[in-house]
């Protein structure tokens, strides 16, 4: 593991050099951002970056810049040395753990990546400058380590759209791929934060799943009805307060029309108990 910008850019030049005396002419750097606390949905991304590339960057990284005043930096898990031991035998070759120093020496950051029009919606309607801040790390990310491919979760829908325009909109060399949502057993999304739900949430928070499945068996009576669907299996929960429920474009993020038909993407957010969870799927409208 390594903490410094300067150790990870020397170890990524070692790896690369290793690699073309083994023969890899062209060693291909795949990075995998994460902000620790590792489940099998990181691990997900980790295969997949294993598929992709020759060497596997692991970045671990609490990033205040996506946390808002009243939301949870200070009480998000933090589990170094247990995410260190998961990714042992996972082909990683490198795991970068920088400390806010690293990453920001100043402190406040002064210049940041803007996330435009689609930032703010959605979940930047609820977490004001979050894009802001994930696109910020991710591009000091992309410009430290240099990687050809990175790796993220289609969990997190609206983020992953977001990199991958802020990567052709800044013509960074970098493929941006994303993984498909790794589930539990009852269907409810792996995320961190699903430590933070006691047992009576954790059986509330599967209406998120619920809801999204009932919308994808609405798609062929159109978008009101997917709407509705959706809806009607959310507020059988009381334990669940919705925050949006909104039906995408996934080539552009915005909002359909009532008379979409073809793709789009069913976004959901709510809260369970003191907890904020996500989740998204891919319907067909017809």
């Amino acid at each position: 593991m390594t903490n410094s910008i300067a150790d990870i850019r020397s170890g990524i030049a070692e790896a690369r050099r290793e690699a073309i005396a083994n023969g890899i002419a062209e060693p291909r750097v795949v990075l995998v951002p994460t902000m620790g606390a590792l489940h099998d949905g990181h691990l997900a991304l980790v295969d997949r970056a294993a598929e992709l590339g020759d060497i596997v960057v692991v970045s671990i990284f609490v990033n205040p810049l996506q946390f808002g005043p009243k939301e949870d930096l200070s009480s998000y898990p933090r589990t170094l040395e247990s995410d260190v031991a998961r990714l042992a035998d996972r082909g990683v070759t490198l795991v970068f753990s920088p400390s806010g120093d690293d990453m920001y020496p100043d402190g406040d950051v002064s210049v940041r990546v803007r996330a435009g029009d689609i930032g703010t919606r959605y979940e930047g309607r609820t977490r004001p400058g979050h894009f802001d801040g994930v696109l910020t790390v991710v591009a000091k990310l992309f410009h430290i380590l240099r990687p050809d491919a990175a790796v993220f979760g289609e969990k997190d829908g609206q983020q992953l759209f977001l990199v991958q325009r802020m990567a052709r909109d800044l013509s960074f060399d970098v493929e941006v791929h994303g993984v498909e949502t790794v589930r539990a057993d009852d269907g409810l999304a792996l995320s961190s934060r699903n430590v933070y739900l006691d047992d009576a949430e954790r059986r509330s928070a599967r209406v998120l799943p619920a809801a999204l499945d009932a919308a994808a068996a609405a798609g062929d009576r159109g978008i009101d009805a997917v709407v509705a669907a959706a809806q009607s299996v959310i507020v059988g929960e009381p334990r669940v307060e919705l925050d949006y429920l909104a039906v995408v474009d996934p080539a552009t993020f915005l909002p359909v029309d009532g008379d979409h038909h073809g793709k789009a993407v069913v976004l959901i957010a709510a809260r369970v108990g003191t907890t904020r969870l996500i989740d998204n799927r891919r319907i067909f409208v017809n």
